[in-house]
């Protein structure tokens, strides 16, 4: 029911005397009633009285500018757009969960979790939101930085769109900093930001009207949204949070998860109402079926089941592993099978030629997704599920991520349903098909084949690869489509008109072609610009050689670092480098011998593009070579990444390598060391704190730094 607000409806600024109480007065009324309505779902007036009062109190604030204060509630969108997404390093690591992949599982943990403990515990059961993670920074109950999850230690600064969320308050409410020990003190909240469900719907609708491509499902849009350039944009798509979190309980006057999430209500946050302290583990096995009964009911999505042990003294004793606290467990739910009807299998060309069957399905919702298509991977697999064109097929998503078909239902299954086959001829080009000894897949092998010159070019402009920032598929398309582009020696000849003036495929109310314009196009020359500077291994990634990947890349270009040494290289001595073998020689060796290919290596390399990588006489003892290294953690007390630490492990002349093994020599653990660290100890590989790897460093060699 209605309530009336703090003043009489006829009452107006205008005859308030003190102006600035009227504003307070207004910012503290409106506060309150939106913590009403996303903290406690319990709204006490209607939008449009909500509204007015918003309205009053920015013309307020327009005619008397000097008591506009960061913290008001209009204050939560400004005109700024600019460089974003800063570092931030979290004030305690962010850690992931350890999961249960069925309730058996979480059965056995609760039980391992009560032998450990020794005693009985309750158990605080949250809802697993399926949504981005955030970290809000408050000092003395003001949010000061919002960052997102990033590796755990470092994320992104966020707090300009953080701010335009509306159920996350600028400033504590006073019930809440009556829950701090200090009042000044600095404290890190967590949560998760997510995109209703028909706030997503909305969304791509919207989308598809206008001819462009929507999100996959309501997580990722919660994260575009919350990584984009421009606040206004971040404010239109309606995201919403669920507090549950924080970094450092020491501040708050709190004994449980339980009383935490009372004193985040308290602050004004939107805390998750289904919430559940269960006494027993059978009492967690049951809410956690109840939820999975309803969870296509809730306005949101969730994946799971987040089971905690409520009492904070007894997580402090339990404490961590590597990767995720000893106290908590992350129950995930099934993966969701839908059937669907295939109405048919179509053959989609890769930049290799490998040409993969793909079942065009009629649009089913599979957790919270579309889903229209789905591999089939190759003829093989298709004979082994026996799948046939008209089927009704069980489809889910593979890890919650890849849409999986599992097979057919037969009974269900058309009169005269025939088993497929891979053609004898390319969809794309009409070249013959081959299948070499001991492949699965079928191949086109024709060099001019349109579909393959479409994924290389694709690849190309990839972020492992070249890095043309703005160069995505539709644009490639277009490119294409419009003659401009044929290889990917092509992009270097297009000029800013070529860009600006490339159509987009869709027309503005007068009916016009719309272009991608000047904006677009400048910042697309830039990129390419900056992408004829990448590494030579980076070259050799972005031309897609056959088995080529990045790692390869990488030791190819160690091992003959021009392409000219590359060129003259033979079977024989590619096989020799450390990674490649006869397999990978043979293809390298064969697509560097084809005219073509030269001739587009020729093109790059009279554009610029890098052909060689810069070789320097080191002044460094090469004191670690034939010596391998294995980084793993965070390189905290140095802040250098693991990227960085390898490249002055390779100055000294060692090898780094993405795996432990016997014949590793060293592994490098930093803060929160994970499975690699746990295969060294397995194993008996030395292992160096991140200390003893930069004595290694400044002594420049093992024995000078006491560790051989």
């Amino acid at each position: 029911m209605e309530q009336t607000s703090l003043f009489d409806a006829d009452e107006s600024a205008a005859t308030v005397s003190d102006v600035k109480a009227r504003i307070d007065a207004l910012r503290k009324e409106i506060e309150h009633h939106t913590y009403l309505y996303y903290a406690k779902d319990a709204p006490e007036i209607s939008d449009a009285a909500f509204d007015s009062l918003m309205r009053e109190l920015r013309e307020l604030e327009l005619a008397n500018p000097q008591y506009i204060d960061p913290t008001s509630p209009t204050q939560r969108v400004g005109g700024y757009v600019g460089e974003q997404f800063s570092p931030v390093r979290h004030a305690v690591r962010m850690y992931s969960l350890d999961n249960a992949m069925g309730l058996d599982e979480l059965d056995e943990w609760l039980a391992r979790t009560l032998e450990a403990i020794g005693h009985p515990v309750q158990f605080c059961c949250e809802l697993k939101i399926d949504g981005s993670s955030i970290a809000l920074t408050y000092e003395a109950g003001v949010l000061t930085k919002a960052a997102t999850r990033g590796d755990g230690t470092t994320g992104e600064d966020v707090t300009v769109n953080m701010r335009t969320v509306r159920d996350i308050p600028l400033r504590l409410r006073d019930d809440g900093m009556a829950g701090l020990r200090d009042s000044d003190a600095s404290i890190e909240v967590r949560g998760e930001v997510y995109m209703p469900k028909s706030s997503f719907e909305k969304l791509n609708a919207a989308a598809e009207a206008t001819g462009k491509q929507g999100f996959a499902n309501p997580r990722n849009a919660a994260a575009g949204s919350l990584r984009q350039k421009d606040p206004k944009i971040t404010q239109n798509r309606d995201l919403a949070t669920f507090l549950y979190a924080i970094a450092d309980d020491a501040p708050i006057r709190a004994e449980s998860q339980n009383d935490l999430l009372e004193w985040l209500r308290d602050c004004g946050f939107h805390v998750n109402p289904d919430v559940k302290l269960c006494d027993t583990p059978q009492e967690v096995h049951d809410f956690c079926e109840q939820v999975a009964e309803k969870r296509d009911s809730l306005p949101y999505g969730i994946d799971g089941v987040v089971v905690k042990v409520n009492d904070f003294a007894t997580q402090r004793d339990m404490g961590f592993t590597a990767r995720a606290p000893r106290w908590a467990i992350a129950y995930k739910f099934p993966p969701e099978e839908k059937t669907t009807v295939m109405h048919d299998i179509t053959v989609q060309v890769g930049r290799t030629g490998a040409c993969t069957p793909v079942a065009e399905l009629d649009p089913v919702l599979v957790d919270g997704s579309t889903v229209a298509r789905a591999t089939l991977h190759n003829l093989d697999e298709v004979r082994r599920k026996d799948v046939r064109i008209g089927d009704t097929v069980i489809v889910r998503k593979a890890g919650d991520v890849i849409p999986e078909i599992l097979g057919p239902v037969l009974s269900l299954r058309p009169e005269g349903a025939k088993p497929w086959e891979m053609p004898a001829t390319c969809p794309s080009c009409g070249s013959p098909l081959v299948r070499e000894e001991g492949e699965a897949a079928f191949r086109c092998v024709s060099i001019d084949c349109p579909a393959q010159a479409m994924e290389r070019l694709i690849h190309w402009a990839s972020r492992g690869a070249m890095d043309i920032d703005g160069m995505g598929d539709e644009i490639v398309a277009r490119l294409v489509e419009s003659g401009r582009v044929l290889d990917v020696a092509d992009y270097y000849n297009l000029t800013e008109y070529d860009l600006a003036t490339l159509e987009t495929g869709r027309i503005n109310k007068e009916g016009e072609p719309i272009h991608l314009g000047g904006t677009i196009a400048a910042k697309l020359m830039a990129s390419l610009e900056a992408s004829k500077s990448r590494t030579f291994a980076r070259v050799l990634f972005g031309l897609g050689i056959r088995h080529v990947g990045k790692t390869t890349g990488e030791a190819i270009a160690a091992a003959y670092p021009s392409m000219e040494k590359l060129m003259n290289a033979t079977e024989e001595g590619l096989a020799q480098v450390d990674g490649i073998g006869a397999v990978i020689a043979k293809s390298i060796v064969t697509f560097l011998a084809t005219e073509d290919n030269r001739e587009v290596i020729h093109r790059l390399e009279r554009a610029g593009v890098t052909m060689a990588d810069e070789v320097k006489e080191s002044d460094i003892p090469q004191t670690l070579a034939g010596i391998t290294f294995v980084l793993t953690g965070s390189l905290t007390e140095s802040g250098m990444t693991r990227t960085e630490a390898g490249d002055r492990l390779k100055a000294m002349g060692a090898k780094v390598s993405g795996s432990v093994s016997k014949k590793t020599g060293y592994v490098v653990a930093g803060e929160a060391a994970g499975s690699k660290y746990d295969k060294a100890v397995q194993l008996g590989v030395p292992v160096l704190t991140e200390a003893e790897f930069l004595r290694l460093l400044e002594a420049g060699s093992l024995e000078a730094a006491g560790l051989a």
